[in-house]
């Protein structure tokens, strides 16, 4: 029996969208990462580009877990001597494009490389719930319902907690 290994003509790419809200920053990365690399596919080619086009809406209202706004730090370079910048989760997502915090946890999950750049290119992440890709007639994937643990389900649970003592 041969590997099979996908040609350029046999790639097919479909169009998702994803809506990231109230869903956990990591877990959301790592399932675009999966699906802009083609991973989920049979015909997964590890050479070859042959992920889906993803489209990430509302991506203001994702989710980090535990301190991970105050105490995760993204660092920048200005390009002058001690020019390192330091933005916590919490100012990026505050401010006037809180779409790279996903951008950059998908970023990070893709192999670097020419490969790995021309995968990301097919992601485009947005803030708000509105995309100018309605012409693609790109499908729904609803992230939430994979895996309770895809939404922040600790705070639900500790309000079930709060109700059953209450009643007690």
């Amino acid at each position: 029996m041969k590997t099979y290994s996908a040609k350029p003509t046999e790639i097919e790419k479909k169009w998702i969208v994803i809506d990231a809200d109230g869903l956990v920053v990591g877990r959301l990365a790592s399932i675009i990462a999966l699906r802009l690399r083609g991973k989920h596919k049979p015909t997964f080619t590890a050479h070859m580009d042959c992920g889906d086009n993803v489209i990430v809406i509302n991506a203001d209202k994702v989710l980090l877990t535990g301190d991970k706004l105050k105490k995760k730090i993204y660092y920048h370079h200005t390009g002058y001597i001690g020019g390192v910048k330091e933005r916590t989760a919490g100012q990026i997502l505050k401010g006037k494009f809180p779409e790279r915090v996903v951008e950059k946890a998908v970023e990070r999950m893709l192999p670097r490389g020419p490969l790995g750049k021309r995968q990301l290119s097919n992601l485009r992440v947005y803030a708000g719930a509105e995309h100018p890709h309605a012409a693609q007639q790109p499908e729904a994937v609803d992230i939430g319902v994979l895996n309770p643990k895809n939404t922040n389900y600790q705070p639900a649970r500790a309000a079930r907690n709060a109700e059953k003592t209450k009643a007690a």
